[in-house]
């Protein structure tokens, strides 16, 4: 079946249409649909605005449906309702919808960057990425972030090599969605980084709870009187604080008794949870794993997942997009002794 041809005169209508919107519905501050700033120019399309295209490609994308498979916080929890990458994805961008659409900005760019800031996980949560880095430094001397790979993901691996050519202002927001980057180049762009933060801490509580780490009593009382006693008390109260700080500054920012109140809270969650010897359990386990698996394809390279990738690329290509369940997998397929 031929494909089929788009019509110029309706994709010129569409874009007229988006752009009398936004004049009328965006603040001054959000940022404009068009145009389309890719590295290799398309042509737009007649019903989606380049970042809903953005929002589609990165849905559709492999590394996005691998996030269902990998861990947030709890290691193989024993349970449904326990977060996973791709719920504190969702998670995640619901939010930073809610808080675009209030302060009139780009609701379709705050979706896709929020969609792919966390393609580039790999499995097993943070102790994963602390692992992969640490491995990467001793062999190579090299670093690794899950943004920088997040970026990776869309610019150069996914389509078999080619890209998903995302627009500029997606990359940049993906890249810089966490602290330790520049802040990004747009408001939409710091809406996820500062709802990320938002979004884990609250559902963390709450997974940390499920799993009995936690007990409600234990969290710190001043913070959760000025934050709420539930997820969602806390997280409209820290929303609503964004929205005003807005308001008053033009900034995307937390006020600084809401701020402190949640820097606390997270600060709590770190020593109660992210790094209490329950939490950590199973870290010797999977560092042992993981160790083994780089080990593995440093003495024998996997196949380059892009032209030209180097060998520290072609190992941490394949290392960092494992789901939890295919890392065991290979691991189980190495030390364990296959029948005759």
């Amino acid at each position: 079946m031929a494909h089929r041809t788009v019509d110029p005169v309706a994709v010129s209508a569409f874009k007229e249409r988006i752009q009398a919107f936004e004049e009328a519905r965006l603040s001054p501050l959000g940022t404009r649909s068009y145009p389309a700033r890719r590295a290799i120019p398309e042509q737009d399309s007649p019903v989606r605005t380049p970042f809903q295209r953005d929002r589609d490609r990165i849905v559709h994308s492999k590394a996005f449906r691998r996030l269902k498979h990998k861990t947030q916080v709890f290691i193989s929890p024993e349970g449904d309702h326990y977060r996973t990458r791709l719920t504190h994805t969702l998670e995640t961008t619901g939010i930073a919808r809610t808080v675009a659409r209030a302060l009139g900005l780009n609701e379709d760019l705050t979706e896709a960057i929020g969609l792919g800031h966390d393609l580039g996980h790999p499995p097993f949560g943070h102790i994963g990425e602390e692992l992969v880095d640490n491995c990467l430094q001793q062999r190579f001397n090299l670093r690794f972030r899950h943004n920088h790979h997040s970026l990776r993901i869309v610019e150069v691996l996914e389509r078999d090599g080619a890209g998903l050519n995302l627009t500029e202002q997606v990359r940049d927001g993906i890249l810089r969605h966490t602290w330790s980057e520049p802040d990004p180049a747009t408001l939409e762009g710091r809406i996820v980084r500062l709802v990320d933060r938002i979004a884990y801490i609250n559902h963390d509580i709450d997974d940390a709870i499920r799993a009995g780490v936690l007990r409600a009593e234990d969290l710190p009382r001043d913070e959760i009187e000025m934050l709420g006693d539930s997820g969602s008390r806390r997280i409209d109260t820290l929303v609503l604080d964004v929205i005003e700080r807005f308001e008053e500054t033009g900034e995307i920012t937390q006020g600084a008794v809401v701020g402190e109140a949640m820097m606390n809270l997270r600060s709590f969650m770190f020593e109660n949870v992210y790094l209490a010897a329950s939490a950590k359990s199973e870290h010797p386990r999977i560092e042992k794993m993981l160790r083994v698996l780089f080990d593995h394809y440093v003495e024998q390279p996997p196949p380059p997942m892009t032209p030209g990738a180097s060998e520290a690329e072609r190992i941490v290509d394949w290392l960092a997009g494992m789901t939890d369940r295919y890392a065991i997998r290979m691991f189980s397929d190495l030390a364990v002794p296959q029948g005759f």
